[in-house]
């Protein structure tokens, strides 16, 4: 038996030496498999959190042979089992994650005993069938019991019943629009903008619901609005509706506030300004009426936030941002598949979609030259420069051009790869040499 257990240790060893590898395709399999985890780019940080720790969490528990009624879940994998029942994501899928790590941890295990001898090797692929079962089985109950407080305790919260309403009407199927709106006391026939806040620093969940609040006066005051709803998405995150006091008006040009919107300051909405100090990012939709409208807004700032999660992940200045979706409109559309928008930046920019600080300037100066409508003076002012300064970048950018000035004779191809790179960041840039 000692010998046994020496050799699942020796096991576990091998694993840990491989986990970043395992953990990786898991959160791969994961994501693919299980359609209600694969969410926004914070959740995924969440779900990338829980699974390494189980994976570490279930090696420790072969090597160091701990007592099962000494196993704890992992904190990572607790706080993701509450993030989605705030959420309202089904338990079965969180329990599902469970069993295709399982599965995948037993498959990528056994591929490391192909040089034990086989003596060996049936008892211990047995002994880690066994051992391992008992941690999932552990570690399910203790995230369900996890998520089932949490669910308890959300749905009988004041905020947990307005997100179940709100998940209702956001559902698309039939809802009972009258005593949605008692219950939320928000009128859903009016012209709505749907706005998506987050901190753009580490803050206290008290903190979080103050700024959210100062964000939802200054709105109310800014705009006339009719009323405003504000419903957390979890303990990170809200969602802010305001009923706007009439017909939509038409946006103002995204090109207006550019530049400002790079160094996340300035008016970072075509419809609200950011209030002083305020700090929280802001993903807005475009105003639209009645359900339909409450439904599209919301749909719209969740792939703004989208975009800036990825642009704040990729190494970006974290200072609050606040951005409206006709600014990042064509990246919004393409921005699902970042594999296939970093071939297009790369094929189309060439030698300027290297990840320097050199060609990061020069992919900027060129981006507002060809949004001023190729106007040197005019980017000058955009950008505070002389117009020889501007005039000497644009040429050296359009020199890393594949075909250099061809590339320009139609330029809506590089303007659309400057555009994603602007707004998802190092994540579409070349990889390598």
């Amino acid at each position: 038996m000692e010998a046994q257990r020496a050799l699942v240790r020796q096991v576990g060893d091998r694993v840990r030496e491989s986990q970043e590898a395992l953990v990786e395709g898991l959160v791969q399999d994961i994501r693919a498999q299980i359609g209600a985890l694969d969410q926004e780019a914070a959740a995924r940080s969440l779900l990338e959190a829980s699974i390494t720790e189980n994976v570490v969490a279930a090696i420790n528990f072969l090597r160091q042979g701990i007592e099962p009624d000494q196993l704890e879940a992992p904190t990572a994998a607790l706080a993701y089992a509450r993030v989605l029942a705030q959420r309202d994501v089904p338990q079965s899928a969180l329990i599902r994650a469970y069993r295709i790590g399982h599965q995948r941890f037993l498959d990528h295990t056994f591929a490391l005993l192909d040089d034990l001898p086989a003596a060996d090797r049936v008892p211990v692929c047995v002994e880690l069938v066994r051992l391992s079962g008992r941690f999932i089985d552990l570690i399910c109950e203790q995230v369900g019991r996890t998520y089932e407080r949490e669910r308890d305790r959300w749905v009988a919260s004041r905020s947990g019943v307005r997100q179940q309403w709100v998940t209702d009407l956001l559902g698309g199927g039939p809802v009972d629009r009258a005593a949605a709106a008692r219950a939320l006391r928000y009128p859903l026939d009016a012209v709505h903008l749907a706005c998506t806040l987050w901190p753009a620093a580490r803050m206290t969940t008290f903190d979080l619901v103050a700024a959210v609040d100062d964000v939802r006066a200054h709105a109310v005051s800014a705009l006339g609005a009719r009323a405003a709803l504000v419903v957390p998405t979890d303990e990170y995150e809200a969602r802010l509706w305001l009923a706007l006091p009439g017909p939509p008006n038409a946006p103002a040009s995204p090109s207006s506030s550019t530049s400002a919107m790079a160094s996340g300051s300035g008016s970072a909405s075509a419809y609200l300004g950011a209030p002083e100090g305020s700090p929280l990012h802001a993903a807005f939709g475009r105003p639209g009426t009645g359900l339909g409208g409450f439904r599209t807004s919301a749909r719209q700032a969740a792939r703004v936030r989208e975009i800036l999660g990825t642009r704040l992940g990729s190494g970006a200045a974290a200072a609050p941002l606040w951005v409206h979706y006709d600014q990042a409109a064509p990246v919004a559309l393409m921005a699902g598949d970042l594999p296939a928008v970093r071939d297009f930046v790369t094929s189309t920019l060439g030698a300027l979609a290297a990840a320097g600080a050199r060609e990061a300037v020069l992919r900027d100066t060129l981006r507002v030259f060809l949004d001023r409508h190729r106007g040197h003076a005019a980017t000058a002012r955009a950008m505070s420069l002389h117009r020889n300064s501007v005039q000497y970048r644009v040429h050296r950018a359009t020199a890393l051009l594949p075909h250099g000035e061809r590339d320009l004779a139609d330029d809506f191809n590089v303007r659309a790869a400057l555009l994603a790179v602007h707004w998802l960041g190092d994540a579409v840039l070349a990889t390598g040499p």
